[in-house]
């Protein structure tokens, strides 16, 4: 989940575009940070703790045409500048992103042959491994070190006496870009320079040698391999805040455009036909994801309420390991943000070996989980800073929508979609209504956040986002659980969130509101129903746009506004919450 960057330029200010890379790489860690440069044959390195702007006194004199560097979310090792990246020896300095497997048996060997380490991470065993191998051919020994490595790694490699440097990537992403500036390869687009319109996508198992003249690939074997480059659409692949405070409250406000956006390029680029043949033909249809792109499949299942085949929800990381039978007539629905997530990747690699069918629901169409997916239907949200996942989400959801309603009227489906992509706007000038709801959640010691039906699986989706952002305890439940264990938590540092958009149970909601009420505990409620309770008169309630059974949109959309309100609130940084990172590549 960290990010590489390594770069050759025509000038000798590699180090400062390897900077402004991390910059755009940060979401995907931010505990500590390092660069080196290689410049008149010799690296120089310079690294420590905390985020990325903490280089930027260093940068200017770190020369050389040549650089490498590393934003960290920590594996092995606590954040430190000892633990930081890059990791040097002998000639050579190594960035990594992912986890080497076998690192402490390759530690123990390398030590006993005298090597001595100077930090507890897993990473640090590649370096040493490279400088091992090195007989004077840089290639040589960088697939000599691969192929004893396992895990997950992208490595990118300097060594003074090449002009150039060495990219591997092996089950961790890694993209090549060409530019004016000149060559980088990247953990991601949107560390690239805005020029890099072209990509190419190294797959598991490739070395590129980069230099002047052009990027080079081979497999761990030094086979030369043929990699073809690709246009990119770089629209919102950018780290500029737009004049929001933060990248959260940008990219909410870009939620209804995800949407949109979304809608637009299922009829773009999907083949309906191929789409409506995998569902129709499927006995079992399983919605897979981790997190965010987890809550989202909750809700997904609902919408294939009338499809013949059985629908489920699983959690990636307990699917892969504890598989069900699957025939070819099982379909499996990943979803995927960043289509690189370790799990969800990992278990459509174990499907695709029993005969299922997958369709892959990401935002990245250059992901490890397309090419293993049957067909991909894009989520056009695009570029996502913010660590926790906010219009990505909505996109995800009308990606699922459009799906499920592929065998039915799939035009009525689009214009409900357009319909509450409207709505979005009136939401976010509810201003009162969410400062009221997020300074009860700052308030208190804990949320609760409860719901029927649909309205539990939004409830599932708020209470994460809130826990992600401002660290106050927060849990879901369907509200007919409250009386099952959950009232013994409610007292008046408590509060309890219930979202009630669903006719059929509004009134049973409402007795747990009760419930929570007459045990000292405070209470709010989100609802899209105008009818009033005098019973409930000082409960905060408050009424978004009234869109029937796309009301999941709008609640949503809603709590995601209060996580946020609320962490601003209490101070924390919403954008880079503590321990988390955004592209979650290791398992």
């Amino acid at each position: 989940m960290c990010g590489i960057i390594g770069c050759i330029t025509s000038d000798d200010c590699a180090a400062k575009s390897v900077y402004e890379g991390l910059l755009r790489l940060e979401y995907r860690g931010y505990d500590s940070v390092g660069i080196s440069a290689l410049g008149g044959g010799k690296i120089v390195t310079v690294k420590k703790s905390g985020r990325v702007s903490g280089l930027a006194e260093y940068v200017g004199g770190l020369k050389g045409n040549v650089a490498a560097g590393h934003t960290r979310w920590a594996t092995h090792g606590a954040p430190s500048g000892v633990n930081a990246h890059p990791h040097c020896e002998g000639r050579f300095s190594v960035v990594h992103n992912g986890i080497i497997e076998n690192y402490a048996e390759l530690r123990d060997e390398l030590i006993s042959r005298g090597y001595e380490f100077r930090s507890e991470t897993d990473s640090e065993v590649a370096v040493k491994l490279i400088a091992d191998n090195f007989r004077g051919d840089v290639l040589a020994a960088v697939a000599a070190a691969a192929v004893r490595l396992r895990g997950s790694f992208a490595l990118v490699v300097l060594c003074e006496g090449f002009e150039g440097f060495v990219a591997v990537r092996n089950r961790s992403s890694l993209v090549v870009g060409v530019c004016e500036e000149g060559i980088f390869a990247a953990s991601d687009v949107p560390a690239l320079p805005e020029s890099a319109d072209e990509i190419t996508v190294m797959e598991d198992g490739d070395i590129a040698v980069i230099t002047r003249s052009g990027a080079q690939y081979f497999d761990f074997c030094l086979n030369t391999v043929t990699r073809r480059a690709r246009r990119v659409e770089r629209d919102g692949f950018t780290a500029d805040k737009g004049g929001y405070p933060h990248f959260m409250l940008k990219e909410l406000n870009q939620s209804a455009r995800a949407v949109e956006d979304t809608v637009e390029g299922f009829f773009r680029s999907v083949d309906l036909g191929r789409l409506r043949s995998l569902v129709s033909g499927a006995d079992e249809i399983i919605l897979t994801g981790c997190g965010t792109a987890y809550n989202s499949g909750l809700i997904a299942a609902r919408f294939f309420g009338e499809s013949s085949a059985r629908v489920r929800v699983e959690i990636a990381s307990e699917l892969r390991y504890y598989p069900p039978k699957m025939s070819k007539n099982t379909l499996v629905i990943a979803i995927s943000q960043s289509g690189e997530t370790a799990d969800t990747v990992g278990a459509v690699s174990l499907f695709r070996q029993t005969g299922a069918q997958v369709i892959a629901v990401t935002n990245c169409g250059y992901s490890a989980i397309t090419r293993l997916a049957n067909i991909v239907v894009p989520v056009c949200a695009g570029a996502e800073i913010c660590v926790a996942a906010t219009k990505s989400y909505f996109g995800q959801l009308a990606a699922l929508y459009l799906t499920a309603n592929v065998c039915a009227d799939v035009a009525f489906a689009k214009s409900q979609l357009r319909s509450v992509a409207l709505q979005f706007s009136s939401v976010l000038s509810q201003t009162a209504e969410c400062e009221c709801f997020a300074g009860m959640c700052a308030a208190s010691r804990a949320v609760f956040f409860m719901g029927r039906g649909a309205d539990y699986d939004v409830a599932v989706e708020a209470s994460l986002k809130l826990k992600e952002v401002s660290y106050i305890f927060s849990d879901a439940y369907p509200a007919g659980e409250l009386k099952h264990g959950t009232l013994a938590l409610i007292d008046g540092d408590t509060l309890g969130i219930f979202v009630i958009c669903q006719e059929r149970t509004a009134e049973k909601c409402i007795s747990a509101v009760h419930e929570v009420l007459c045990r000292g505990g405070k209470a709010a409620i989100i609802t899209d129903m105008e009818a009033e309770d005098d019973s409930l008169d000082g409960v905060p309630v408050w009424r978004i746009p009234r869109v029937g059974k796309m009301s999941v949109f709008l609640s949503a959309f809603a709590l995601q506004l209060v996580a946020y309100r609320t962490a601003v609130k209490i101070g924390r940084d919403p954008d880079k919450p503590r321990n988390l990172a955004k592209s979650v590549t290791v398992e």
